[in-house]
């Protein structure tokens, strides 16, 4: 059953205008629930409901819960979504939308995820947001459909969050023996874990996680992501909630697409030439989506 889709590739020419080489998009929002997390998602759901499992419970900040109740909805299995009181709204209408029991546990998603897994049996199974290898790989297929368009990206630019993304991309990446490019790992001020812990040469945990990028509000980044960005030509950048508010706006005058502030992190390191790249260099952008985003959460 195929529950992800294909995305299209877009070369963006109002971008690459505006940077002065040739900017590629990979256009996660376009997945049925609005963000790349359907990939993970697809990828583990199939995995254990071919192994017998009845239900899956998660937890999430809102775009892994929706992927996830999706999938479960077209497996025929129940979901349950644990989600923190900063999950916006919109989120949790999604979910619930989908079919998937909804629970509100925790001010911020780490409580929220150990009642997660204080509820799963053997067959009611647990599903991490973004620390598992299963995860990983089903977003590496991102890269896999970038190279069978037949770009070889000279650099990549993702946001950062839990961590699998840059996970899964980087995987992608050493499959197809360009794990050498430099990938630009970005995220805003107030949920700069990964930024924090390859500042300390150790993976830690934020005191707190602030700001308008919700989805990416981890307090730690997975280890796998840790180890990656340390092993690999990981060069972590930060932005201000502004300037990826500002991002947004400017991406759907572009083109006609809205996207969350936790994408308009990466489109920001674009719009406001944090970057330079060559006239020949194809760079390719992550936009990995907005499912639960409005006009009005990114308007004035």
């Amino acid at each position: 059953m195929e529950i992800a889709l294909r995305t299209p590739l877009i070369h963006s020419l109002p971008l690459s205008q505006h940077c002065g080489c040739n900017v590629w998009l990979k256009m996660e929002s376009s997945q049925p629930t609005g963000s790349f997390k359907l990939r993970s998602a697809e990828k583990i759901c199939c995995y254990y409901a071919e192994r017998g499992a009845t239900a899956f419970i998660s937890s999430s900040g809102g775009n892994a819960g929706i992927a996830v109740a999706h999938s479960g909805r077209k497996l025929g299995l129940p979901v349950t979504v644990v989600v923190p009181e900063s999950t916006s709204a919109r989120a949790k209408q999604l979910i619930e939308q989908e079919g998937a029991s909804l629970i509100v546990h925790g001010k911020v998603w780490s409580e929220a995820n150990d009642y997660a897994q204080s509820l799963a049996t053997d067959e009611v199974i647990y599903l991490h947001p973004f620390d598992h290898p299963l995860l990983w790989e089903g977003i590496s297929t991102i890269v896999d459909e970038v190279i069978s368009c037949g770009l070889k990206p000279d650099a990549v630019i993702l946001s950062v969050g839990g961590g699998s993304m840059l996970s899964g991309i980087a995987q992608g990446l050493e499959k197809h023996q360009i794990g050498y490019i430099p990938v630009y790992a970005v995220e805003t001020h107030g949920t700069a874990s990964l930024n924090a812990s390859l500042n300390a040469g150790k993976l830690v945990r934020l005191d707190k996680v602030s700001g308008i990028a919700t989805t990416l509000a981890a307090s730690q980044v997975c280890e796998n992501a840790f180890n990656v960005a340390s092993r690999l030509d990981v060069r972590s950048m930060l932005v201000s909630d502004q300037e990826a508010l500002n991002a947004c706006r400017r991406f759907l005058d572009d083109h006609r697409v809205l996207t969350e502030p936790a994408c308009g992190v990466s489109l920001s390191l674009l719009y406001d030439h944090k970057i330079r790249f060559t006239h020949a260099d194809n760079v390719l952008v992550i936009v990995c989506g907005g499912a639960s985003v409005t006009l009005e959460g990114i308007a004035g």
